[in-house]
């Protein structure tokens, strides 16, 4: 099981900011801005490059939350980055797809 699994059945705790029925959003524990949460799926998809068709509703109602989630701890006027990695080179540490939304400082591009 992943981490976010584990997270997902409650197994270990998390700072949960935001949930529905088929995903959450949680405090990252190694932020890298003032506000870093993490958007997950509840069921697995290991990766962006392994979604397929059928995942394309819950992926799309995740980003739709964005707005919600962001509005909620204050970030929606000022801006966020929404940020998804696939592999190594990307920084992909996690085999459980997962959307970064930071926030509340100013962003830099190009990214990395």
């Amino acid at each position: 099981m992943t981490i976010f699994e584990k997270i997902a059945s409650r197994e270990i705790p998390a700072r949960i900011v935001f949930e529905t029925d088929d995903f959450f959003a949680c405090e990252d524990i190694a932020p890298k801005a003032p506000v870093h949460v993490l958007i997950v799926p509840k069921r697995v998809i290991p990766r962006i490059g392994d979604a397929v068709p059928s995942d394309a509703e819950l992926l799309g109602r995740m980003l739709v939350a964005s707005s919600e989630i962001a509005r909620k701890l204050g970030i929606l006027e000022s801006g966020y980055r929404l940020v998804i990695n696939h592999g190594p080179d990307a920084g992909e540490s996690v085999p459980h797809l997962h959307i970064h939304m930071l926030g509340n400082r100013p962003m830099a591009w190009p990214p990395g």
